[in-house]
């Protein structure tokens, strides 16, 4: 295995991770780090190494976008393409970047320096248009910008030499060193409030398991990252659970579009968070946590160990935690590698397990068996930032704020058209109209609460309030203003759940691109008003019929703006004045067989008036 340079280099980084089968995700990211790729060599490598099948290596490579077993440049720069960095301007920095470059997307330089590709979202929208150049966040992008930055990797092809400034806070840490800005516009009574380092530990493991689940429990805290179950119940089913070892895991796969407050928590409050997690291990019985960081926050992932390092030191974490005698806790960071569906929990537990990041079927809930087929539990980084302050001033607290139903604060992701975008943390029921008013938003034609996946609303139902008996959201709140096209987004939001589905079921696999194409068609100005019922028919099949959240919530877009803002529908379809199907394009329909046969065709085309 040794004998050839790809051999080595694998054999390794197997043994630096034990060559555990379960450690495959490091070990691909080892590889494509060092090598450039995951070659059809290096798989062999890696398969023999860890004793499994050369199609589960190959597999689980081709299923991650930050993964390739194809050659890509020294710098491989990702364009974000959601809806909000389209709104921004991403198509002039697109073709800015494709000039200067003399490639499209998708392809890479002759000389093999550098690879010019897209990405779903990379947590930016406050600051889009955004990019990553290798693991290195460039913000505020122009078309002028995009050529400038090729210019400069030219003459110096390292991209942190492209940070010339850096953000707010923490971003400009030693081991950040980021242009990223936190843009954190309110900060609230319970994320956001002054540290009291290492008293929420100490109180918690002053008190028994049992009543550390009750505290979360009398405080109602539901988990903050869309799903909203109660966060004690999911403990108190995890540490009932038979079998051993335990896990916790933080869920900061934060890929939701529109979606960046776990990004501003990670910077600036990260012992709150790792508290949490802490908390969570005493909680229900485990001696390991994992945070589960997405690849676009990888320029996070040194400081975010140092702060371990440093919590290790101060007997934060490691054994006998705060004087606890047999409490042995610690925290590994698993970085991902770009896929969206892993924000889903049982998909996320596979991503850590080095397996593809597909959900599984439930039963069981990963409460019964979830990482290594232990009991798990999976809470989201605000969650564990609200446990970590419930613990260090009481359950009372968390709920003088919010609603009966809802306690406690939320963090909301305001991009889009607004004066004021970034992350505020805010009670709990505020309205939609306050929530605009908060953030700049004089004149919004409708508002997307739950990012991609969620619920447009529009000015008739502004008085609707965030909460989980009304509109819940993970955080992410997007702003339209008067003059986008409804239509528009959606194909947008359409284009991201194409691209994302992981394409076990066919419901979504395919529902998504017929759903896609029905939007394209109608904006192309060639739908029929039975168009509309057909997108309501089909959006509902996929909605029943998907295997898991992802599938489930993909038609969202389609099926609230018909239910919102179906003027907008009705009046671009119309029957046609010659009874033709409008859908229907003969010349389209024919210029393959055209092509085949090297000549036009004759056939008759009506002249339409």
């Amino acid at each position: 295995m040794g004998e050839n340079p790809v051999g080595r280099v694998v054999e390794e980084i197997a043994r630096e991770h034990g060559r555990e089968r379960w450690r495959l995700m490091d070990i691909a990211r080892g590889v494509q780090q060092r090598l450039g790729c995951v070659n059809s060599r290096a798989v062999d490598a890696i398969a023999s190494w860890l004793g499994v099948s050369r199609v589960e290596v190959e597999g689980f490579v081709t299923f991650y976008s930050f993964l390739s077993t194809e050659p890509k440049g020294r710098v491989v720069i990702r364009l974000c393409d959601d809806v909000i960095d389209r709104m921004a301007g991403y198509e002039e920095v697109r073709r800015g970047f494709e000039t200067a470059l003399g490639i499209s997307l998708g392809q890479t330089t002759p000389d093999g320096v550098f690879t010019l590709e897209r990405t779903a979202c990379l947590g930016m929208c406050d600051q889009g248009p955004a990019a990553l150049v290798n693991d290195v966040v460039v913000t505020n992008l122009s078309s002028d910008k995009a050529r400038s930055i090729v210019r400069a990797l030219r003459e110096n092809p390292r991209p942190e030499r492209l940070v010339q400034r850096f953000g707010s806070g923490n971003n400009a840490h030693p081991l950040v060193r980021s242009m990223v800005e936190n843009n954190l516009r309110k900060a609230g009574p319970i994320v956001f409030s002054e540290q009291a380092r290492g008293e929420a530990i100490r109180k918690a493991v002053a008190i028994r398991p049992a009543e550390v689940i009750r505290a979360v429990k009398t405080a109602r805290l539901r988990g903050r990252g869309g799903a909203g179950f109660p966060t004690g119940m999911k403990w108190e089913f995890a540490r009932g659970a038979e079998g051993s070892p335990k896990y916790v895991i933080c869920n900061a796969d934060e890929g939701e579009p529109g979606t960046f407050k776990d990004r501003v928590l990670l910077t600036e409050m990260p012992d709150r968070v790792f508290a949490g997690l802490t908390i969570a291990g005493y909680a229900v019985g485990a001696s390991e946590g994992i945070l589960y960081l997405r690849a676009e926050y990888a320029y996070l992932r040194r400081f975010l160990e140092h702060i371990l390092d440093r919590r290790r030191a101060d007997g934060l974490l490691g054994k006998d935690i705060c004087g606890r005698a047999g409490f042995n806790f610690d925290i590994r960071i698993q970085m991902g590698a770009g896929a969206y569906v892993c924000g889903e929990e049982t998909a996320l537990i596979n991503s850590c397990e080095g397996r593809r990041g597909e959900p599984r079927t439930r039963p069981p809930f990963p409460a019964q068996r979830g990482y290594l087929d232990c009991p798990t539990v999976v809470n989201n980084v605000e969650t564990l930032a609200c446990v970590t302050r419930i613990l260090e001033a009481g359950p009372a607290t968390f709920c003088e704020h919010g609603t009966p139903q809802s306690s406690g604060t939320k963090l909301l992701s305001i991009s889009g058209d607004c004066g004021l975008p970034g992350v505020y943390e805010v009670g709990m029921g505020i309205s939609v109209r306050g929530v605009l008013e908060m953030c700049g938003a004089d004149e919004a034609m409708a508002v997307q609460v739950g990012g991609a996946s969620g619920r447009m609303v529009g000015p008739a139902s502004y008085n609707r309030t965030i909460d989980f008996d009304d509109l819940s959201t993970g955080g992410a709140i997007m702003v339209f203003g008067p003059d986008r096209s409804i239509p528009e987004i959606v194909s947008a939001f359409m284009d991201f759940f194409v691209d994302e589905s992981c394409g076990v079921c066919t419901p979504c696999r395919v529902g998504t691109r017929l759903l896609k194409e029905r939007i394209d068609r109608i904006r192309a100005g060639r739908g029929e008003p039975g168009d509309i019922e057909e997108l309501v028919q089909l959006g509902e099949t996929i909605k029943q019929t998907s295997r898991c959240g992802l599938g489930q919530s993909a038609a969202n877009p389609v099926l609230f703006t018909i239910k919102g803002f179906r003027h907008v529908y009705d009046e671009m379809v119309s029957h046609d004045p010659h009874g033709y199907q409008r859908s229907f394009d003969l010349n389209e329909s024919v210029r393959e067989a055209e092509r085949i046969a090297g000549r036009r065709s004759i056939h008759h085309r009506e002249v339409r008036t």
